[in-house]
Formats: structure tokens, C-alpha cells, sequence
């Protein structure tokens, strides 16, 4: 029987997280003249959330799980997130990325000890690459978002929030790829609006809400300088979590992402990847409304500094 992601599992991962992990820092930010919140997960120790779902997942491995290493597919971010749960764990970690990876997260998984295996974007698919490693190599595959597990590490963002305001937030604004964030938030926060926000044209999780069923991106799909924020579909895990609780999701595009990487910047002494980015530029672009009770999700930082030069030159 396939295990499935639940409140009790988030819950018990943020008291799990809370004893490595201090809780970032939930700050206060003014948007059209409404004061609400931001979570600044980009200040995590490899800058992005992903770290909490990685070191969920890892920490729940079996001692021959353990001892037979782990095998993950990320363009940057989750491979560091496993990465640093893996060498802290004594885990050998092997991360299929894409060769256009921004290098910054490439050599920091490597800085990380993770062994890297390259795959052409596009052209190969990545799941098969993985496949083909996990034959070869053995070991567990710890996926960025389609893993029980990971949804409930990155759902103990949820429980941070709550405790540190006292209450639920009214709604969370969530940058979103293949929704194993968003899917975690709304188990932690069952009495907020949780709205994953995606890339134009690749609002995989939208779409697969609205079809009610898993969509996969198009060949058409445009560019998008969110490439955290890319992946091919959803998952049926994801689905399941999210399709109860979302009611509305949300696309924003590489110009309204680069006017909230300079926001953060101005406003919060914060460097913002493009992807971590996202949830805060649709706060920004106005479209959805705002209460005081709002957090906006800032997910990851890791971007290299002369793209970022030129966004906020």
C-alpha cells in the first residue's frame, strides 16, 4: 500500500526539522498599502525550502536504505537540499541535473559531496536518466515532490507560519513547481487559502486541477527564467492532496518575477532566485487580494550574481 501524506506526518516532521533547523524568519512586508508577511525560506542553510523535505525524507530511511545510498532529479535546489541531508546522514547521494542547471546550484551540490550525472534539457528525460542510475547503482529515489515524505517536510514551513503568528494564515501565496510545497502547506494549514503560483505557461499544477487529472507541459511551452519552477506535470500524489484544498492557482510571468526579485531586494535585503520569487510577484502584480493575515512565500536564493546584477541593475 502506497503511504499517503497527512497533517499528523507534517506535524511530526516540523518537530523533527525544529530540532536541526531554527525556524526562518516570518517578516513583515507592505504591498498597495496592506502590511502582511513573507517567509523567508531563501535563508535556510542551502538557501530553499527544499531542505526540509529532503531531511524529512532522509531521516525516514531504513538502515539498508540508508547503507544503499539515495538517487535524486533536481535543477538545483532539492539536489542541494538532499545533498546536505545525505552527507549530515553519512548517505551516499547521486543527483541526475540538467546540464543548463545555473551553476551556482551545480557546484554547490557538488561543494555538498553529491556525485552529479548531466542530462541534455531538453532532449533526455529526466526520469528515465534516473531510472537508468538507480539500475545501474541502486538505491532510493527521493523525488522533489511526488514523495510522501517530502510533502510533509515541506508542509512543516506551514507549522512555522502558525506558530509564529499566533494562528492560520488567511491565505499563503506559494511558489510552485510539481506542488510538493503547496500540497504540504494546505495538510499544515487546513483553515488557509493555500495558491500555488506558477510560471506562464508552465502551470502544470493549474492545469491538472482544473482537468482533474495529471497534464503534461507542451512542446510549445515558453521560456521562463524560473527554473526551479519547471517541472513536466504534477504528480498523482500532489493531486490528491491538492485537489480538496486549492481552489484557485495563479501564473505570473519572467518580467512580473524580475520586478519582485528587485522588490525583495529594496524592500528586504533579500536576494530572491527567480522561482523563489514568484509567489511574491503575484502579490505584487495585484492579482489577488490582501489581508494582514497574508504570507507570501519567498522559497529559495540561490541564483548567480551576475544574472542577479542585471535583474536589479
Amino acid at each position: 500500500m502506497i503511504r499517503e501524506p497527512d497533517a499528523q506526518g507534517v506535524h511530526a516532521a516540523a518537530a523533527f526539522i525544529a530540532e536541526i533547523l531554527p525556524p526562518t524568519p516570518l517578516l513583515p512586508l507592505e504591498i498597495a498599502g496592506t502590511r502582511l508577511w513573507a517567509k523567508a525560506e531563501s535563508l535556510q542553510p542551502i538557501g530553499a525550502f527544499k531542505i526540509r523535505g529532503a531531511w524529512w525524507r532522509l531521516s525516514n530511511l531504513t538502515e539498508q536504505q540508508r547503507a544503499a545510498g539515495v538517487v535524486a532529479v533536481s535543477s538545483g535546489n532539492h539536489a542541494q537540499g538532499v545533498a546536505w541531508a545525505a552527507r549530515k546522514l553519512g548517505i551516499s547521494a547521486t543527483i541526475v541535473m540538467p546540464r543548463d542547471a545555473p551553476r551556482v546550484k551545480l557546484d554547490a551540490t557538488r561543494a555538498l559531496g553529491a556525485d552529479i550525472v548531466l542530462y541534455e534539457r531538453p532532449g533526455q528525460d529526466r526520469d528515465a536518466v534516473a531510472a537508468e542510475v538507480l539500475a545501474e547503482r541502486g538505491g532510493t529515489l527521493v523525488h522533489a515532490f511526488a514523495d510522501p515524505w517530502v510533502i510533509e517536510g515541506q508542509g512543516s514551513a506551514g507549522v512555522e507560519i502558525a506558530a509564529q503568528m499566533g494562528r492560520q494564515p488567511s491565505a499563503i501565496l506559494a511558489c510552485c513547481g510539481g506542488g510538493g510545497l503547496s500540497a504540504g502547506l494546505a495538510l499544515a494549514c487546513a483553515q488557509s487559502e493555500v495558491i500555488p503560483v506558477e510560471p506562464v505557461g508552465w502551470d502544470m499544477v493549474g492545469r491538472a486541477l482544473a482537468a482533474g487529472e495529471i497534464v503534461r507541459v507542451g512542446d510549445d511551452a515558453p521560456a521562463t527564467i524560473c527554473d526551479a519552477l519547471r517541472p513536466d506535470a504534477t504528480a498523482p500524489v500532489n493531486l490528491a492532496v491538492l485537489k480538496p484544498r486549492v481552489r484557485r492557482t495563479l501564473a505570473v510571468s519572467d518580467a512580473e518575477v524580475r520586478a519582485a526579485q528587485r522588490f525583495a531586494f529594496a524592500s528586504l535585503n533579500l536576494v530572491l532566485e527567480p522561482g523563489g520569487a514568484a509567489a511574491l510577484a503575484a502579490a505584487l502584480a495585484g492579482k489577488v487580494p490582501l489581508d494582514e493575515n497574508t504570507v507570501v512565500m519567498l522559497t529559495g536564493g540561490n541564483t548567480d550574481a551576475a544574472s542577479f546584477a542585471q535583474t536589479i541593475a
